[in-house]
């Protein structure tokens, strides 16, 4: 569904489980920051209402949106995580490089969904322009940190449902 039919933000809070037992990770791109900041709030506060403890919430902050596929899998293999959160902002330029960009980061957050036993979740907002993102990083379609945050949790919760089921 496009962006501009669904807020970001919206969720039912009654579908998420609690996240209290949950430790998180978020890797987030200092490039763009006024709108790569703002989803980093919107994540820590969508984690945190779920019941997620600060402790438990480990951020670290890498240059660009290319890097948060390095950032991520260094948090998966130091860290006890239950998922990990990527947020960056990519915004369409003159040349070709948004396109390689978006390419590897997709590829990158993917790669690592499939040989790691946590959920990445995808967080990067690719728009045509700076209005576009910052409608999306709190603005008027709401914000792609707080979809994050909520989609780790469910994902955590799916994986912990699925390893129950071996018992």
């Amino acid at each position: 569904m496009a962006t501009t039919l669904k807020n970001l933000s919206s969720y039912n809070p009654n579908e998420i489980t609690s996240a209290k037992k949950m430790k998180f990770g978020i890797v987030v791109s200092d490039w763009n920051a006024e709108v790569t900041h703002a989803l980093l709030k919107g994540a820590l506060e969508t984690l945190i209402s779920h019941g997620a403890k600060e402790e438990n919430i480990l951020v670290k902050h890498v240059p660009g949106s290319f890097e948060l596929t390095l950032g991520a899998q260094f948090m998966a293999e130091y860290g006890d995580l239950d998922g990990v959160i990527c947020l960056g902002c990519v915004i369409q330029g003159e040349t070709r490089h948004f396109d390689f960009i978006c390419q590897g980061v997709t590829h990158g957050i993917t790669e690592l969904n499939m040989n790691y036993n946590i959920p990445f979740v995808f967080g990067l907002l690719t728009t045509n322009n700076q209005e576009q993102a910052l409608d999306r990083a709190g603005g008027k379609h709401g914000n792609k940190g707080v979809e994050a945050a909520v989609t780790a949790i469910k994902m955590a919760a799916l994986q912990k449902e699925m390893e129950e089921l071996e018992d």
